[in-house]
């Protein structure tokens, strides 16, 4: 087992993150999560968060990531899903038109950790997603 550790501590901390789009729209193709993996991985390097593994489909996201026991996770989530939010529906505009009410994110997600399962199958499962 790889450990990570900083100055006073030694942790494996790995979590599985689903976001659905508001009333499970369809609107998320190749060129939007990759857009929004880049903004989640810029925004994670500021709370010691590491991208891992990322995949979607038309109406979810997909994402296995690793974090330092002082990550606060609850806040980064909630940053990230406001930034990509409001910089996908710019930079996209054609996506405003399938939202409801302007809004991008569903206000849940689904926040699981990984320590019971192995990554490598949490891995594939993300890698599978979408694929019929």
């Amino acid at each position: 087992m790889n450990l990570d550790s900083n100055n006073h501590s030694v942790f494996s901390m790995y979590y599985h993150l689903v976001l659905v789009i508001k009333h499970r729209r369809k609107v998320i193709d190749n060129s939007i999560s990759d857009y929004a993996k880049e903004k989640f991985v810029s925004l994670g390097e500021k709370y010691n968060i590491t991208l891992m593994e990322w995949n979607h489909d038309i109406d979810h996201i997909h994402i296995l990531f690793k974090a330092h026991p002082n990550s606060e996770l609850s806040k980064f989530i909630n940053a990230y899903k406001s930034a990509s939010s409001r910089l996908i529906k710019k930079d996209f505009p054609h996506v405003r038109k399938k939202l409801w009410k302007e809004m991008f994110w569903s206000r849940s997600y689904c926040l699981l950790t990984t320590g019971g399962s192995p990554t490598e199958v949490i891995k594939k499962y993300i890698q599978n997603q979408g694929m019929k």
